[in-house]
């Protein structure tokens, strides 16, 4: 019985808190019906690596960690929330889909709808996708 309020006692403030989406993993055919629906894209590496491969025409351009591993929460945050409605979908992508993996799943705390792209945008290439030169 001790166990069982234990474990009640865990799962009670999950039912309590806001409903917000989890973070959605999609592959590239997901990835291109959201584009063509009009579902922005929020690239979240870095400058030398956008013109390294390109990016998907149209993404936002919103680096979240730097060349360390550096990050600041508040001000990435503050950026997004100028380019995106909370309340709307949006994509985010990366390299190989693992700093998208992470910024997705801490979004989806305070965001409606939010897509990871699983392998990022070396499969998206791979793959035979297109990008465009970084601006």
């Amino acid at each position: 019985m001790k166990k069982l309020f234990a474990l009640l006692a865990l799962i009670a403030p999950l039912c309590l808190t806001p409903a917000f989406a989890d973070r959605i993993d999609i592959d590239n055919e997901k990835l291109q019906s959201l584009i063509e629906e009009g579902v922005p894209v929020v690239d979240v590496r870095r400058v030398d690596e956008w013109k390294t491969t390109g990016v998907i025409d149209g993404s936002h351009l919103l680096t979240f960690f730097d060349e360390k591993g550096n990050y600041d929460q508040e001000k990435w945050l503050g950026e997004l929330t100028e380019l995106l409605n909370p309340e709307e979908p949006f994509v985010l992508i990366c390299q190989s889909g693992a700093r998208s993996f992470n910024v997705s799943d801490w979004l989806g705390k305070n965001f409606n709808q939010v897509y990871n792209v699983q392998k990022g945008i070396g499969h998206w290439i791979s793959e035979g996708n297109e990008t465009v030169a970084a601006p």
